[in-house]
């Protein structure tokens, strides 16, 4: 996600929400293609290899090769290549890694997070002992809250065939993580901060899979990842991720309208981004959705994406409370760190040319070592 939102994207998410699911008579009426079958069977060696009913304490780090790349090193230096950073990562507390993925970013300038640069995070990560989160954007870059960009090879596409290339796209990259040795992925995620659907294409509501103006078409999209993800690792957790933990009336809702439409997937994700002054609430509200949320749909959640500015003195302490109070609750997987590996006002490329701050909820001090706040993790 775009971690630094404007006042533009927030505004937008809010209409959103109001919004979403009002359109319910537009549907297109091609969109009984939900298939809830879960396709396959699991043979022992598509058995997960670790213990999935340990307490997730995560990191996404799929920035790293990008900044390897640049001349960047961790642990004051003594971390210059791949391996060697998943294991400064394992040494640290993480049992589990999230990679996201996009469909064609050379579109975008970069050719950082497509399928083999994933791949090769993937391998490395595996090799370390951690688990697997795969997040799919369905984007050629950023999706978040007030971005979901169809890939531009998909531009064109029927409801059908985007159905059809969101199955494609999700069975191609796991593909390609197994025969490169992977031999688990614990969590797919089917997009990315869906808050108001995905692959929006405003100018066919017979397409879009935008939330406020066709929530079946979204649900199906859902759908056909959840199906395509099963049919490489049987056993993978499909997890459907919002921003804004700690609004339960966002979740409520458009969970609602994924269980209306008849979406498949196992688990809710979440994000949650407070400030110094708030993170208490934040908590405190997120962990009563999680909660409400687990009595409501009967679901599972995993907190996939927290951060809090580096060098806070509140950084610690939120930290520490999010872990004890997501290990105690009923029904929470645990938590992620986006991207804490970042530090020293690093960014890439196009965040230089959009002009865009570096990003600063990373969890690293100025030597690349993981600050007092991250080493949380390890208790």
């Amino acid at each position: 996600m775009n971690k630094l939102k404007t006042m533009m994207v927030a505004l937008c998410c809010a209409l959103a929400i109001s919004a979403c699911g009002s359109s319910d008579d537009t549907t297109s009426s091609n969109n009984g293609g939900n298939n809830n079958n879960n396709s396959g069977t699991t043979t022992p060696s598509e058995q997960p290899s670790t213990n999935t009913t340990t307490f997730v304490k995560g990191a996404d780090v799929s920035w790293v090769t990008e900044m390897l790349a640049d001349g960047k090193t961790f642990n004051n230096g003594k971390v210059k290549d791949l391996d060697g950073f998943m294991s400064y990562m394992k040494s640290l507390g993480v049992n589990s890694i999230r990679l996201r993925v996009w469909v064609d970013p050379k579109n975008e300038g970069t050719s950082y997070c497509d399928v083999a640069d994933v791949t090769k995070k993937a391998v490395a990560a595996r090799k370390a002992g951690m688990k697997l989160m795969i997040d799919f954007h369905y984007s050629d870059t950023w999706a978040d809250p007030g971005n979901q960009k169809v890939p531009k090879a998909w531009s064109s596409y029927t409801f059908a065939q985007m159905k059809q290339a969101v199955s494609d796209h999700t069975q191609s990259v796991l593909s390609a993580l197994k025969s490169a040795g992977v031999d688990s992925v614990e969590w797919v995620q089917v997009g990315n901060e869906t808050s108001d659907g995905m692959l929006w294409n405003d100018n066919d509501i017979s397409v879009t899979g935008k939330c406020s103006k066709n929530p079946s078409n979204f649900a199906a999209y859902i759908t056909a990842g959840y199906n395509a993800a099963k049919r490489v690792y049987p056993k993978t957790k499909v997890v459907v991720h919002l921003a804004e933990g700690q609004n339960s009336f966002l979740y409520t809702r458009l969970f609602g309208l994924l269980k209306k439409y008849n979406a498949s997937y196992d688990i809710i994700g979440m994000s949650l981004y407070p400030e110094d002054s708030n993170w208490s609430s934040y908590i405190t509200d997120c962990i009563a959705n999680i909660k409400s949320l687990k009595s409501t749909f009967g679901k599972d959640v995993i907190i996939s994406e927290i951060g809090m500015t580096w060098n806070s003195s509140q950084a610690d302490s939120f930290i520490k409370t999010i872990l004890a109070n997501a290990k105690t609750t009923d029904g929470c997987e645990g938590v992620f760190y986006w991207e804490p590996e970042v530090y020293g006002g690093w960014k890439p490329a196009d965040y230089t040319a959009k002009g865009w701050n570096a990003y600063g909820k990373g969890a690293f001090d100025t030597t690349g070592s993981a600050t007092t706040a991250f080493q949380e993790f390890n208790k």
